[in-house]
């Protein structure tokens, strides 16, 4: 089990991580106190027009307005997020990293990443199977020893009943709280699934197997922020917890006895929880200053069609949490699925069908070095010649620009 150890006096800026038993959040409040009043900027007032962004230029810092209780359970989600797992704590036996922030790193702690990773599904006669009793659909790259010696393997065996699978790049997780905090009833008032404007975009959402509203993934199949983090435990380094307390199968089969001795649920509700807040409650950065370059480019964002789909402010809902309510929040996405065309197409997910991934959001847009899902176009520009099937006329207005426009619209992304 997880337990977060308060920072010593002597060092307050410093995190520090045991396994000793269980984490009690409330107990930690106090000793906590002197480690963010160190370690963390005081928030400033968030302007009107301006509600969600950390002060300054600061990147990686809570929502303006959390409140005292809410940024100390933000540090501690972050130690846990930092924190390096072995198998002796829990790792694996099948897992992609060793921590939330082997991955999620640049510029800072919950930033992008270079790491690709493989999922698999299975598409036939218009059915999508994640392939979940088969081990699907994410195939970890790594095990540990103790899986290796019972069973042979360097990975996660493909399924067997795979027809196609798909690298996925290391997105960042600013401003996720915000995105979790739109009401339902916003995310489908800009669908237009059978294109009644026709206008071309046929925005449509995805649902879970329960028939909730997704929003979180590039298949925006996810519903909640607490459903993302408890499944990205478990399926990228193989840490059980209170939401998903069963290990990962081995192509379906139960891990052999004995590769995993660290006893299930392998983080504690609190640990859970405190990471859900950080994530929650992490504030997208500031979009930058604009050159009068930039400001012509968000004028041909805007003008050859990109904000039908990448819609550029949405507004959450009232929320008893006062940092996410009723905010204005920057996200240059509808949260819909769009076809996107074949060239694109990868796996199912879902309702989303291969060619269907749901809009990116732009905000940190500027931190990645590379573009897409799966990180293939090595520039901004790059990846919007890439876009089809919805996007199509938007892109073709893109290509049509003169080379000086193509590269402000392009600024205006970098400064996002």
């Amino acid at each position: 089990m997880l337990l977060l150890v308060p920072w010593p006096a002597a060092a307050p800026c410093r995190e520090e991580t045991m396994f000793h038993g269980r984490l009690h959040t409330r107990s930690l409040l106090a000793a906590l106190v002197v480690a963010v009043a160190a370690c963390e900027e005081p928030a400033a007032p968030s302007p009107a027009d301006e509600p969600v962004f950390a002060a300054g230029d600061a990147v990686g810092l809570p929502l303006p307005l959390s409140t005292g209780e809410e940024r100390l359970l933000f540090a501690q989600g972050k130690v846990v997020f930092q924190t390096v797992f072995t198998p002796a704590t829990g790792l694996g036996p099948l897992f992609n990293q060793t921590s939330c922030a082997g991955c999620h790193e640049d510029p800072v702690v919950g930033g992008v990443g270079d790491e690709l990773e493989v999922h698999a599904t299975a598409y036939q006669g218009g059915v999508c199977n994640d392939l979940s009793t088969e081990g699907g659909p994410v195939i970890q790259d790594s095990v540990t020893p103790a899986l290796h010696a019972a069973l042979g393997i360097d990975r996660a065996p493909m399924p067997p009943d795979t027809t196609a699978t798909a690298r996925r790049t290391t997105p960042a997780v600013f401003g996720l709280g915000l995105l979790d905090a739109v009401p339902e009833s916003a995310i489908l008032a800009l669908a237009d699934p059978d294109d009644a404007n026709g206008d071309g975009i046929s925005g449509r959402p995805n649902r879970s197997a329960d028939g909730r509203l997704g929003r979180f993934g590039r298949k925006a199949f996810v519903p909640t922020l607490r459903e993302f983090t408890a499944a990205a435990f478990r399926n990228e380094m193989g840490i059980t917890n209170p939401a998903l307390p069963g290990e990962e199968t081995v192509g379906g089969n139960p891990m052999p006895p004995g590769v995993d001795p660290t006893t299930d649920p392998e983080i504690t509700q609190d640990a859970l929880d405190a990471t859900e807040a950080f994530m929650r409650l992490l504030a997208p950065p500031r979009t930058q200053l604009l050159s009068l370059a930039q400001v012509r480019g968000r004028q041909l964002f805007s003008s050859i069609g990109c904000v039908a789909c990448h819609v550029p402010a949405l507004q959450t809902g009232s929320n008893p949490v006062k940092a996410l309510s009723k905010k204005v929040v920057p996200a240059y996405t509808d949260l819909l699925l769009h076809d996107m065309g074949s060239d694109l197409a990868d796996i199912c997910l879902g309702l989303a069908e291969p060619s269907e991934f749901r809009t990116e959001p732009l905000m940190g847009v500027r931190f990645k070095s590379v573009y897409l899902h799966d990180g293939r176009a090595p520039t901004i520009e790059a990846a919007i010649e890439l876009h089809g099937g919805e996007a199509t006329a938007a892109r073709d207005r893109f290509v049509q620009l003169s080379s000086q426009q193509r590269a402000a619209l392009a600024r205006f992304l970098k400064g996002l």
